[in-house]
């Protein structure tokens, strides 16, 4: 019988092999964004880039060219709006479109990292304009296959003959980030129509090196719903997929075989008790659920005044609120890609560390396919030897090591959907015979394992799962003990790149290939630190997650004399020249702005949102406080609230000083944070209510819970 599972989708015919020579994957075309600009600048030129140029070529040769217009121009956005922007900060709510190219699992991915400023400024660099130093050119970066790359364009965008973008578009005519990621996005990878078919997971890999979590839904773990609360509050983008079905728009408001974005979750109080709800975006920034806690929906009704102001639009615009009951029913796979892979481990207190190994299946030579094939070649596939060792202090550390394993094949054409992706997977095996490796007698073991032991031994991943996908990710908790990856493809013969990607607590393990003559090393101490190298994650608030639900385990929900105890308790790192002391007024003012279910008290889900917005407005009150005194005069207090994207006039910023300053109008950071969450809070409740964007209508019960309680 065979040894494992083959887990596979339905039968793609393999690639076509009539070549004599291996096909390395092409690398994309590398281009000195500074050295352009400056050259443009310099000529008083406009840039053109004649690598991807402003032609039919660029979108495609297949069936996307049918949905095209008759006539076609490439305008660059000077031409399509009097005042172009190139990213609007301050812009609260998802506001991309998707447009005539099939790319909702690009666009998905793309919203996700639009909730993490500092990510999306690594893929989209900020200091870009259509004014300052303008020279029609563009850069963005991406992760490609284990490096960073640079992907510059021109700023010429198919249009048809109204001036409407036919690709991703923004809700603001005005702004044109989006247009400009997806054409370099397109440049990367071949065309527009190579953007065509795609999995949300992999667009989020490409925008952040991460590693990607996939949870099938009909089969959820029964912590679905703290899985998801870890990845919201921390630095996670999620997305997920519909049913397919032969119609399009099913009659719930859902697109079958559809990707869309998760963009947040709560967790509400009804009369009958509590629900937990997940907020979605459809790409298409229109047509949405109709269920349950749909914008229209009754359930509405059973929330407080305030909570159901603060959490429902009614507005069609492609986001919605849905249970987590109808989401686990009407999606296939939730995705969730991190910087870090912590997410599904409860291991603490050690940092993740990684390696990355490239390696090729070469016809005749290292391409032996699976098990499953009985060929008798699967021992000449790659070999990589995985050697955990055990803890120094086994009392202090669990006797497991969390590793995650990641494969993930390129292609071998320019263009990224003219070849089918290869069924890929990998073997691991546990080599109990074998002592942990150590430099001196490595040399002894630089060959492979003969065909006999695999045939003698199981692998630990008895159910492989091969997938025709670019990337194949498990995670495992392994003994300390030898192990070897061998990843293969599922057919023998067949030919490809890949990358190898091991990310592990920082516990004692070497990963090396046999294959080459040099070894390849990770250690906690200094001895040998070579290829592992260590994830940093400068997320401040995950420092004090631990502490925080700890806390909250002792005390569900706490009152405002317990938030004064914990925010002045808490050692700020950055804010060391002088001592907090948040008021016990302020945490009640705090606490009235954020309890949305008027209960008087904070759950730790709203105390999260507090957490994340503190670390905000803590980095922008230290960037305008220039004086370091530990207050801003109103001159500073302007230019915070500007910083933080908000638009306030002179009018209202003064008001405030007035209302949450001292009697020389200066604003402390306790008081900033009152200040900043009331601005929030209440810019919200209007963004949410009004119909028109210039007024609202509310009833006394709502009006009073507004303003009265906050």
């Amino acid at each position: 019988s065979m040894p494992f599972l083959l887990c596979l989708k339905k039968k793609k015919p393999p690639v076509p092999l009539g070549r004599s020579i291996f096909q390395k994957h092409t690398p994309p075309i590398q281009q000195n964004y500074q050295a352009l600009l400056e050259s443009c600048l310099k000529n008083k030129c406009l840039f053109t880039d004649d690598t991807f140029p402003a032609h039919i070529s660029s979108i495609g040769t297949g069936a996307l060219l049918k949905k095209l217009p008759r006539n076609l121009h490439w305008k660059r956005p000077h031409a399509l709006h009097k005042s172009p922007v190139f990213y609007a900060a301050h812009r609260k709510q998802p506001d991309l479109c998707q447009g005539l190219v099939e790319n909702c699992w690009f666009l998905a991915a793309l919203e996700a990292l639009t909730f993490h400023q500092d990510i999306l400024a690594a893929v989209v660099p900020q200091n870009q304009s259509f004014e300052r130093k303008y020279a029609g050119i563009f850069h963005f970066r991406f992760w490609h296959f284990g490096e960073w790359i640079d992907v510059v364009v021109d700023d010429l965008l198919p249009v048809n003959e109204a001036g409407e973008l036919l690709f991703v578009s923004s809700v603001y005519k005005n702004v044109f980030w989006g247009a400009l990621l997806e054409k370099a996005y397109a440049k990367l990878y071949g065309s527009y129509e190579d953007l065509q078919i795609g999995q949300v997971s992999e667009a989020l890999v490409d925008f952040t090196g991460g590693v990607n979590t996939r949870i099938k839904l009909a089969e959820a773990p029964p912590d679905l719903w703290d899985i998801l609360t870890r990845a919201t509050y921390s630095r996670s983008l999620m997305g997920c997929q519909t049913h397919l079905g032969t119609t399009k728009v099913l009659k719930n408001g859902l697109v079958a075989g559809h990707a869309y974005t998760v963009t947040g979750i709560r967790k509400v109080t009804c009369q009958d008790g509590p629900e937990n709800l997940v907020r979605l975006r459809n790409p298409w920034g229109k047509i949405e659920w109709k269920g349950d806690w749909s914008d229209s929906s009754y359930k509405w009704e059973l929330l407080s005044p305030k909570e159901k102001i603060l959490l429902r639009k009614k507005k069609d615009d492609g986001e919605f609120w849905m249970s987590l009951r109808d989401f686990k029913i009407h999606f296939v796979d939730l995705v969730i890609c991190k910087l870090t892979p912590d997410l599904m481990s409860q291991e603490d207190g050690k940092k993740w560390m990684y390696s990355l190994k490239s390696g090729r299946w070469v016809k005749g030579s290292t391409a032996g396919g699976s098990l499953g094939f009985y060929n008798g070649n699967f021992w000449m596939n790659p070999q990589y030897w995985l050697n955990v060792l055990p803890v120094e202090d086994s009392k202090k550390s669990p006797s497991t090591c969390s590793v995650v394993i990641s494969l993930m094949q390129k292609h071998s054409t320019k263009h990224r959907n003219r070849a089918p992706h290869l069924f890929i997977g990998f073997s691991l095996y546990k080599n109990t015979l074998l002592l942990p490796f150590f430099p001196e007698q490595y040399q002894e073991s630089n060959r492979k394992l003969p065909p006999g032991f695999f045939t003698r031994h199981q692998p630990v991943n008895k159910h492989q799962v091969f997938l025709d996908e670019r990337e194949v990710t498990h995670d495992f908790h392994l003994e300390p003990c030898v192990y070897i990856i061998v990843p293969s493809t599922l057919e023998p013969q067949q030919e490809s790149e890949f990358i190898l990607r091991v990310f592990s607590r920082k516990h004692v393990l070497r990963i090396f290939n046999n294959l080459v003559d040099n070894i390849f090393l990770l250690q906690v101490n200094d001895f040998f630190f070579y290829t592992f190298k260590e994830i940093v994650d400068r997320y401040e608030g995950k420092i004090w997650e631990d502490f925080f639900t700890k806390h909250f385990e002792q005390n569900p929900e706490i009152n405002a004399v317990q938030l004064q105890r914990i925010l002045n308790n808490i050692s700020w790192r950055n804010f060391q020249s002088f001592h907090l002391n948040f008021s016990l007024d302020s945490c009640q003012g705090i606490l009235a702005l954020l309890d949305l279910n008027a209960t008087g008290t904070l759950s730790i889900q709203e105390f999260r949102v507090l957490w994340k917005r503190l670390l905000f407005y803590l980095e922008v009150f230290q960037k305008r406080d220039t004086k370091r005194s530990g207050k801003l005069d109103l001159v500073e207090l302007h230019a915070a609230v500007q910083e933080t994207g908000i638009s306030l006039s002179n009018e209202v910023c003064n008001l405030m000083a007035i209302r949450y300053g001292d009697p020389e109008l200066q604003i402390s950071f306790e008081s900033f944070v009152c200040f900043m969450l009331r601005v929030e809070i209440m810019g919200e409740a209007f963004r949410n209510l009004t119909q028109d964007g210039k007024g609202i209508y509310l009833r006394e019960s709502e009006w009073m819970m507004m303003t009265l309680y906050s």
